[in-house]
């Protein structure tokens, strides 16, 4: 089975993506505080390593089963990235693992953006 050029594209940018992402997670301030202890933060570390795993799933489901609903929801993903990222920007400014995110969100549209152009288009089925 050979990929098309744009499935690839997409295939090869999201994984970065999602690299980077894991990243992102692993540079986290981890400091327990007041608000958050250190189960909280232990829990929101393995929820978000569960749902980079479920997104590479996805990835793959959509790139080597050629299947289309995963497209949809990582496309969603990115929408509540992206508006997760404004409130995060907006209240602690640049940080490093922001910059992170967003060259992740970028790497993640324009991965999205391969899969629905150009030899792309006739590979995913409905």
């Amino acid at each position: 089975m050979n990929l098309p050029r744009n499935v690839f594209l997409f295939e090869v940018l999201l994984y970065a993506s999602l690299m980077l992402d894991s990243l992102s997670v692993a540079v986290q301030d981890r400091t327990p505080t007041a608000d958050m202890s250190e189960q909280v933060i232990t829990a929101n570390t393995i929820l978000a390593g569960g749902e980079i795993l479920l997104l590479l799933y996805f990835v793959w489901l959509a790139a080597r089963q050629r299947k289309n609903w995963p497209r949809w929801v990582l496309a969603a993903a990115l929408a509540l990235s992206v508006l997760s990222l404004i409130i995060v920007i907006g209240d602690s400014g640049l940080e490093l693992d922001s910059l992170i995110e967003i060259v992740s969100c970028a790497l993640t549209a324009a991965g999205l953006y391969y899969s629905y152009t150009g030899d792309a288009q006739g590979w995913f089925n409905a």
